[in-house]
């Protein structure tokens, strides 16, 4: 289990007794709203309904996408442990430049143009460097003359990861290695961008001039993660202003008649 501060323990505790959860869900949860920013989470809790996304003052998906009061209970709960990791020593501090830390990357590297986290992998972008973090091992490439807009990861158990270019989408293991010991490949890409840490700009951002797509048609006989995910993008490119209210409504019933 993440090792966590006297303050940090009491509030698992305290949590877990409201909302009657064991300890290892609450902590699951909130190692997963510290790898967000404190202003998302990507989690996968069986307690909690299993695979879901929360992001704060927007959408909350759950995987029983119908069960109201489970969505409510994750959100409030996450609302909670946001507060408290804004507000509480909750991890115990961890220099800057070691693994572990919020700042994992060396420090010679200096700010990062964007950085975020998904499952297990985080990543931060430089001036001509990509630093992949992996279960605690980095991996540093060189991006050669890519400008990099986008990074996401396959979708799944593996750790394969794409980059966003004006090239188009290449796979981060085609980059040559600076140091580390690189990020095993897969045999395809489905993208699922990670949403960035707090004051970071969004991977998912296309560069000035392009405009970003999105394929919202699903197989009749999808899977209800595979809907709850798509609902999910498409509230994103509501919010960012890609879609009205009124096309995000369409496609979303369009979307649930599927299941």
């Amino acid at each position: 289990m993440q090792t966590l501060t006297p303050a940090g323990t009491n509030l698992v505790d305290d949590l877990a007794n409201r909302y009657n959860l064991s300890q290892g869900a609450v902590t699951h949860m909130l190692i997963a709203v510290n790898n967000g920013g404190s202003s998302m989470a990507q989690f996968n809790c069986p307690e909690l309904g299993g695979s879901g996304q929360w992001m704060s003052g927007g959408m909350t998906m759950v995987g029983d996408m119908f069960n109201s009061g489970l969505r409510n209970t994750v959100d409030n709960l996450c609302t909670e442990l946001s507060n408290a990791l804004a507000t509480t020593q909750i991890f115990p501090v961890i220099p800057a430049g070691t693994p572990g830390s919020n700042q994992w990357w060396p420090n010679e590297y200096g700010i990062p143009s964007s950085s975020g986290a998904q499952n297990n992998i985080r990543y931060a972008v430089f001036s001509g460097k990509l630093a992949v973090e992996l279960n605690g091992q980095m991996t540093v490439y060189d991006t050669l003359n890519h400008n990099i807009s986008g990074v996401s990861q396959q979708q799944g158990g593996d750790s394969s990861l794409t980059f966003s270019s004006q090239f188009g989408t290449v796979a981060v293991n085609q980059l040559p290695i600076i140091s580390g010991p690189g990020i095993e490949e897969a045999p395809a890409v489905q993208n699922n961008f990670a949403e960035p840490s707090t004051n970071e700009p969004a991977f998912e951002q296309a560069p000035t001039g392009e405009q970003t797509t999105q394929n919202t048609d699903a197989p009749i006989n999808a899977s209800s993660n595979t809907i709850i995910e798509l609902i999910g993008k498409l509230a994103e490119l509501r919010d960012a202003g890609a879609l009205t209210e009124q096309d995000f409504e369409t496609k979303k019933t369009e979307l649930l008649a599927r299941l």
